[in-house]
Parts: C-alpha cells; sequence; structure tokens
C-alpha cells in the first residue's frame, strides 16, 4: 500500500508542477500574442491553455477519481477522469472556432506581426516546455503519459512559431502568421475530435471497443450446465475498467455446488476477455422472466 500512495503522489506533485508552470507560460503568451500582435503565437497559446485546464483538472481530478466507492457513488470515481477530458474538449472547441475566425480573414489581409518577439516567446517556449518535458517523462501513469505527449505538442508548435518568426524576417510573408495558425488550430481540432468521441463513448455506455461481444456469448453459453443467458450488459467505467451483468439458466435439479462452479466459471470467462466486474443471475428452467426475449 506504502509504495502505491508514495507513487500516486509523486503524480500529482508532477501534474501540479506541470500545471503550474504551463498556467504562467499561458498568462505570458497571451499577453505575448496581444503585444506581437501574432494568430500563430495566440493559437499556440490557445493549445496550452488547453493543456493547462487539463493539468489543472487532471491533478484535481486525479485526487477524486482515485476515491473508493462510498454511498454517493457506488461505481466508485473513476469517471471523474472522463469529466476532465469532456469539460478540456468544449473549452478547445470554443477556442480552436475563435482563431479560425480571427485568423483566415488575416491571410487575405495579413498584418505584419512583431518577429522578434515572436521569436523571443518562441525560445521562451521551447526552453518552458522543455523542461515540464524532462520533469514528466518518467510517468508511469496514463494520465501523465498523455501530459507529457501534449507538452510534446507545444515543443513542436513553438520550433513552428520560431521557423516561421525567422522566416517573416527575412522576407515580406505576413499571410504566414495566418496560415501556420488555421494549420496548427485544424491540427488541434482534430486531435480534440478524436479524444472527445472516444470519451463520449464511454460517457453513454458504448460496449468497449475491443471487445467480441459474440465470442464472449459463445464462451459463456459454452459453460456446462449454462442452458441460454440473456440481457447482457456490458459497459466501461473509464475506459480501463469494464462492468458487465447477464442472466444465465440452468437446469431446475442443478445442486448448490454446480451453481457456484458456474458463477465462478462465468467470472474466469469475463476476465478472460478483460472483464474486470461481473454481476451474474442465475435463473432456472421454466422460471419466468420478464427480460427473456420470447
Amino acid at each position: 500500500m506504502g509504495s502505491s500512495h508514495h507513487n500516486h503522489h509523486h503524480n500529482t506533485a508532477n501534474i501540479r508542477v506541470a500545471f503550474l508552470l504551463n498556467l504562467v507560460f499561458t498568462v505570458i503568451e497571451i499577453i505575448g500574442g496581444f503585444l506581437t500582435n501574432s494568430m500563430a503565437i495566440l493559437s499556440d497559446a490557445l493549445h496550452d491553455l488547453g493543456d493547462s485546464i487539463s493539468l489543472g483538472l487532471s491533478w484535481y481530478l486525479e485526487k477524486y477519481s482515485n476515491k473508493a466507492r462510498d454511498s454517493h457513488y457506488t461505481h466508485g470515481y473513476a469517471r471523474f477522469s472522463l469529466l476532465s477530458a469532456l469539460i478540456n474538449a468544449v473549452v478547445l472547441i470554443s477556442g480552436s472556432l475563435l482563431i479560425l475566425i480571427e485568423a483566415i480573414p488575416r491571410i487575405l489581409n495579413p498584418v505584419q506581426p512583431d518577429t522578434k518577439g515572436m521569436m523571443l516567446l518562441a525560445i521562451l517556449g521551447i526552453i518552458f516546455n522543455g523542461i515540464a518535458v524532462i520533469k514528466l517523462r518518467k510517468g508511469e501513469s496514463l494520465n501523465q503519459q498523455m501530459v507529457s505527449w501534449h507538452l510534446w505538442e507545444d515543443v513542436l508548435g513553438w520550433i513552428g512559431v520560431l521557423v516561421i518568426s525567422i522566416v517573416m524576417r527575412l522576407y515580406e510573408i505576413p499571410e504566414l502568421d495566418g496560415i501556420f495558425s488555421v494549420l496548427f488550430t485544424l491540427f488541434i481540432l482534430y486531435n480534440v475530435i478524436k479524444v472527445l468521441k472516444k470519451t463520449l463513448k464511454i460517457f453513454l455506455q458504448r460496449m468497449p471497443e475491443n471487445l467480441d461481444i459474440e465470442q464472449l456469448t459463445i464462451d459463456l453459453r459454452a459453460i456446462p450446465s449454462v442452458i441460454s443467458s440473456h440481457d447482457l450488459r456490458v459497459w466501461s467505467m473509464d475506459g480501463m475498467q469494464t462492468v458487465m451483468t447477464l442472466h444465465v439458466v440452468v437446469p431446475e435439479t442443478i445442486s448448490k455446488q454446480q451453481v457456484i462452479k458456474v458463477k465462478s466459471q462465468v467470472q474466469s470467462t469475463a476476465e478472460n476477455h478483460g472483464i474486470t466486474h461481473v454481476t451474474t443471475e442465475i435463473e432456472y428452467d421454466g422460471e419466468n422472466c420478464n427480460l427473456v426475449p420470447v
């Protein structure tokens, strides 16, 4: 227990450091974006703002999502981590749309941004996010790996800003600023929508994608003493823990020992399919169940 608790504390501490670094830097960027009059920097700032929010939420909700089940949340708190993904997606999508509305007209009537300021901010961005990446690279939790992938994206975004600011200094191509910010924002949108789709599927209790329900049904019905099964329901708590409930019909004459055996075989069959939590309803042949498909 001690070691896992320490580890978890370490995870949260790392996420906290990354969050504070990111937040401070996002504020610098937003101000810098307005001062240098650069859409490219504002689109990067949006990306960082999204990261800050998701870091802040995942730091806050990670504490929650590890709580055990209680009388308020009988399934535990695992879904709280989904919530942060959802909130973040909404923020990033609205921000992306705002940037696109601003940036697209700019490609048509470009404004030359302050390239010296852009270069300065880009170098700062590379250093800042570089430090955060190094800090989080050792993270074990899925959450931390996600976060360090975000920070890598930021470093790449800043390298992009640095390159275009140098090009705009050398040649008079003010359109580049708008073009970069539109492309970068579309890239962000694409990724956010992908994550959002996954999150919504879990929220709406869709069948986990890596699960072969037909094979699962065949395996369950192959258990000795199982006549048939129905009302099989499978859903995922948080993308990692899967819950299953079902009804199995057994012969009327079956002994208690055999019923216990059936239950444990259902359990192990489910585990073979990667299901973590099983509830089995045993019914006797001839018993009337209102859920049986007639």
